[in-house]
């Protein structure tokens, strides 16, 4: 984020902000949308301020946590590890995508969350709303999770009918408890939620029609199947677009992309093995719950959960240790991806051994988490809601002066004074005092911008070698 300055054409004017930092197309886009976010801050606030309860508080907080990133980093595996293959490859496949689309847009139109206050935030999570607001990853994977899951509950014909009815009723609750509480949680607003669904829609749709085609590919294919997947998904993170702030919706996108990767080419590669089994579907990892039972079925899942956690603290070491020297000799070269945000390698000496991961943290850092609780926070928390606050206050300001920010017309008496003096009309103090007010008006308004941009934490710095090293250790997952 820049540093704030006293000079108003130096960025830091809100409208300035985002005018230089996007190219005009994506400014000229993005400008059109935002009135309609604002349209809805009152409609929100009032929604919010009549439904607010604090058993609703909890509720809705805590079931936020059911479409994070870590919940599903998490248990995906699971399905993986006893023998639900195809069925966790189709939403590994909706969630990454769901994850990587909506992030996309996020950092395209760089749109902010509803503004705070009047809204109060309402969360479990320390990073959602670093984000940008449109639209909403969480609506994205809770609507695809449900969608594809009674899609493909639909086609199994050996499940009662009351079974069924009960995962459709769940379904429902959990996608509605999820978009809605995004809502509620004044963390979105209508337009976040609906476009976020929508994309949901369409992602558990386009896998469960398409989906088939690319596992019987994966597994009957060359090895040109997995490379090209890859590719792929390589030049969709390469073409991700930059935002104008800070924000980690890069990081995750990139981080489930890289899960794709490490599922395809892991399942291309297993099928071809002694150890998978080839029924229901080939890559099928071997699990019979009569054979193994209670006890050793919970066992695997610990084993394989800290297996992930320490394939991702000795991978990301290894990598952040030996990454910067061949990015600075691929960068004497000439061959650099910059990307802002991101410390070129050749302007650092080391990378700190222990990075912030903002997908999922760190296995100690899991209990601090499940004891933190619910926050309620009113105010910008991010440089994207510093920005929008300023800009709504510049509005009122200049609503408030009576000329919406227009500077005097040079036929006006203050651009005149020889001409006044010479034709006798009345004094010119009255006109002066009042640019004197105003000029004082806008140094209190740039100290007041100033002090918001001061209070949002600096964002920590990010290394040019972190988007490879995620790719590779979330491959590895």
């Amino acid at each position: 984020m820049p540093a704030p300055s006293g000079d108003p054409d130096a960025g830091l004017r809100p409208l300035d902000h985002y005018k230089t930092r996007l190219p005009r197309w994506r400014y000229t886009l993005r400008q059109k949308y935002l009135p309609l976010i604002r349209w809805e801050t009152p409609y929100l606030a009032s929604l919010q301020e009549t439904l607010r309860s604090d058993p609703l508080d909890t509720y809705f907080a805590w079931s936020a946590n059911l479409g994070t990133h870590t919940f599903f980093m998490i248990f995906l595996p699971i399905c993986f590890w006893f023998g639900f293959t195809e069925f966790g490859s189709g939403l590994v496949r909706v969630l990454a995508s769901g994850v990587f689309f909506s992030g996309f847009m996020k950092d395209f139109f760089c749109l902010p969350r509803p503004l705070s206050p009047p809204l109060h935030r309402i969360t479990m999570s320390g990073s959602a709303a670093l984000e940008y607001g449109f639209p909403s990853t969480h609506s994205t994977n809770a609507v695809s999770v449900a969608l594809y899951s009674l899609l493909i509950l639909r086609d199994n014909p050996s499940l009662p009918d009351n079974q069924r009815l009960i995962y459709i009723i769940l379904a429902a609750l959990y996608a509605t408890s999820i978009v809605f509480g995004r809502v509620y949680c004044g963390m979105h607003g209508f337009l976040d939620v609906i476009i976020g669904s929508i994309l949901g829609v369409i992602l558990a749709i386009g896998e469960f029609i398409y989906g088939p085609s690319i596992n019987q590919w994966m597994w009957h294919g060359t090895w040109a199947a997995p490379l090209t997947i890859t590719l792929v998904i390589l030049v969709f993170v390469r073409i991700h677009p930059e935002p104008a702030d800070p924000c980690p919706c890069f990081d995750d996108g990139v981080a489930f992309a890289a899960v794709i990767i490490g599922v395809e080419v892991g399942q291309w590669h297993y099928a071809r093995t002694s150890y998978s089994w080839n029924t229901p579907v080939p890559a099928t990892v071997p699990y019979n719950y009569q054979s193994v039972g209670l006890i050793f079925s919970l066992l695997r899942v610990v084993m394989g959960v800290l297996v992930i956690f320490v394939w991702r603290e000795v991978a990301k070491s290894v990598l952040l240790k030996y990454l910067p020297p061949l990015f600075r000799f691929i960068g004497r070269i000439g061959l650099v991806l910059p990307r802002r945000y991101f410390l070129d390698a050749r302007e650092y000496k080391t990378v700190p051994s222990h990075l912030p991961d903002e997908t999922i943290p760190p296995i100690g850092h899991l209990p601090k988490m499940i004891r933190r609780g619910r926050s309620d926070s009113v105010g910008p928390q991010s440089a994207a809601d510093a920005y929008e606050t300023l800009a709504f206050r510049e509005r009122k300001r200049r609503e408030s002066l009576g000329h919406e920010g227009r500077s005097p017309s040079p036929s006006s008496p203050v651009q005149s004074p020889l001409r006044q003096e010479v034709s006798g009309l009345p004094s010119l103090s009255p006109y002066l005092s009042a640019r004197d007010e105003e000029r004082k008006d806008e140094e209190a308004f740039q100290q007041e911008q100033q002090a918001i941009l001061n209070r949002i934490d600096k964002p920590r710095v990010r290394y040019d070698v972190e988007v490879v090293t995620k790719l590779l250790v979330y491959s590895g997952k």
